[in-house]
């Protein structure tokens, strides 16, 4: 089941994903937007009010996607940076910003459990080393394009 949604997510992420970036020229207040979603997953905001997510709804610089047993969800940042995650996931973005006009930015996502797929934006074409991603054993510097984490919860 994890797989199944995880390949539906990556599809309708990369499907719609590239096109909305083009678009995001505009300064926004928001950091991406939820493209997909599958189960329950929840948004949580920086003073922890809780809402459904739901596609089309923004994501702010510091928001924590939780998502349920048979969960997922795929958000695409303004640079164009996909995030898939997945089933029983906690994902907090502790830092994003980018300017589109010189391409420069920077994204701190924290993985407490569960996992998450990144294929990286103009931010990690630009600058790789502006991405990094916290699990609770390691901080992973970025130097690709397209990777996997999965961090299980602590004992």
């Amino acid at each position: 089941m994890r797989n199944k949604t995880c390949v539906a997510l990556c599809v309708l992420a990369l499907a719609g994903g590239r096109a909305w970036a083009q678009n995001a020229a505009t300064p926004a207040p928001h950091a991406g937007i939820v493209k997909a979603v599958r189960g329950d997953v929840q948004l949580l905001d920086g003073v922890g009010a809780s809402r459904p997510a739901r596609p089309g709804d923004a994501l702010a610089p510091i928001d924590r996607i939780v998502t349920g047993p048979d969960a997922g969800a795929s958000v695409v940042m303004r640079d164009g940076t996909t995030l898939m995650v997945g089933p029983s996931s906690r994902l907090d973005v502790k830092e994003y910003h980018f300017d589109a006009t010189t391409q420069e930015g920077g994204l701190l996502l924290a993985l407490i459990q569960g996992s998450l797929r990144l294929i990286t934006g103009l931010i990690g074409k630009t600058h790789p080393e502006a991405i990094r991603v916290e699990t609770q054993t390691a901080t992973i510097g970025i130097r690709g394009t397209d990777f996997i984490v999965q961090a299980d919860p602590q004992p």
